[in-house]
């Protein structure tokens, strides 16, 4: 597909033109920082001091940003959020797991404990792309498996403990895939047991790296999943995993980068605010991204439900007459990257990073960019 010769105004092109969704716009200043300390801290062993303290600093600042109450871990390990779900398939589901499933990450994470030969066939609650499930307590589950924002689609779904119809709490744990979600929307640690995410998107860092906050019943579940006997491969152990992150360390060597640009982000973050301040922002550039959809003339909100909108990831409708990858090809060629939609769902939209990096007046920009193309393209 040729992309037409459009020039868009320089007035109109956002300061920056990053938009991903992983992995995300990374701050400049951030990497200026690891620029001041690349020969002394790129390139040194991961099991020295300079590496445990940053490894200390970000457990500490998660637990600074996230409000975790006593007895709460943070766990990370290597490998990206999509590990974890293999980690959990092994390390925190004794028997079933119920699965939320409406979008291509909810799913996988349900595919993986259907295949998994040692515990029982899960439960799977699907919904159609653009939607979402609600759990359902069921006492016969002893693992429910949330996702706070399904990067895929734009959803987004609250993180609350599973409740029976008596008003009951469910006993089974909580596990929450933040991949997207942590640390740009609000959380209450007391409604999760297991809140894992990578670096490389609402914390502006690289990815390769996934990070657990685990409730005082999730760390219990790992030690007797481990103590009954059930063989679980090193690299996916989570109890070695928690062994080596109370020594401020990881398994096998991390990317000492992506642990310094995540320090980064976090001190930003907490700096500014903390977790209420980063949602905000990312709240704000919601506003100006569906408010912008939903007065244009060819471009809708592709979520219905406001309340089931993310403001994380904005996907966006096109009609008919607007080609969303000709558009995208455009902005990419005047320097705004990443807009494309995920590809597996096969709609003509853009999908939007709204993460806490990205300006709220880049946002603004970017809107108004797109309606130039479209004028154009007219």
């Amino acid at each position: 597909m040729s992309t037409p010769d459009i020039i868009i105004p320089a007035a109109l092109l956002p300061a920056d033109g990053r938009f991903g969704c992983g992995p995300s716009k990374v701050r400049p200043e951030a990497v200026a920082a690891l620029a001041a300390v690349g020969s002394t801290w790129l390139g040194t062993s991961h099991r020295q001091r300079p590496v445990l303290d940053a490894v200390g600093r970000l457990r500490g600042g998660l637990r600074e940003l996230f409000s975790l109450p006593d007895g709460y871990e943070v766990v990370l390990g290597n490998g990206g959020a999509t590990v974890f779900w293999d980690v959990a398939t092994f390390g925190l589901i004794e028997r079933k797991s119920q699965h939320c499933a409406f979008g291509e990450f909810s799913a996988k994470f349900a595919q993986a404990a259907v295949e998994a030969p040692h515990i029982d066939a899960p439960e799977i609650l699907e919904s159609e792309p653009g939607s979402r499930p609600d759990p359902v307590a069921n006492d016969a589950i002893d693992l429910y498996a949330l996702t706070h924002n399904e990067t895929t689609t734009g959803v987004m779904m609250p993180v609350l403990r599973p409740r029976h119809s008596d008003g009951r709490t469910a006993v089974g744990l909580v596990a929450v895939d933040a991949t997207s979600g942590g640390g740009a929307l609000p959380v209450d640690p007391a409604e999760f047991d297991a809140y894992y995410f990578s670096p490389q998107k609402s914390f502006a860092s690289d990815g390769g790296l996934w990070i657990a906050l685990l409730s005082p019943g999730a760390v219990a579940r790992v030690g007797s999943i481990k103590g009954s006997g059930r063989w679980i491969p090193a690299s996916i152990d989570l109890s070695i995993a928690l062994e080596n992150s109370r020594k401020d360390q990881t398994y096998n060597t991390p990317a000492l980068a992506t642990i310094f640009l995540m320090n980064e982000q976090i001190a930003w973050m907490l700096e500014h605010g903390g977790l209420g301040w980063a949602a905000g922002r990312s709240a704000e550039s919601a506003r100006i991204m569906y408010g912008w959809a939903e007065a244009s003339h060819f471009a809708t909100p592709f979520v219905t439900d406001p309340e089931h909108r993310s403001t994380v990831v904005a996907t966006i409708d096109f009609d008919a007459r607007v080609d969303a990858q000709v558009v995208s090809k455009v902005l990419r060629a005047n320097g705004i990257v990443d807009t494309d939609a995920y590809r597996k769902l096969g709609r003509n939209q853009l999908r939007i990073g709204l993460f806490p990096a990205v300006d709220p007046a880049d946002v603004e920009a970017l809107t108004g960019s797109i309606d130039f193309i479209v004028a154009a393209l007219s």
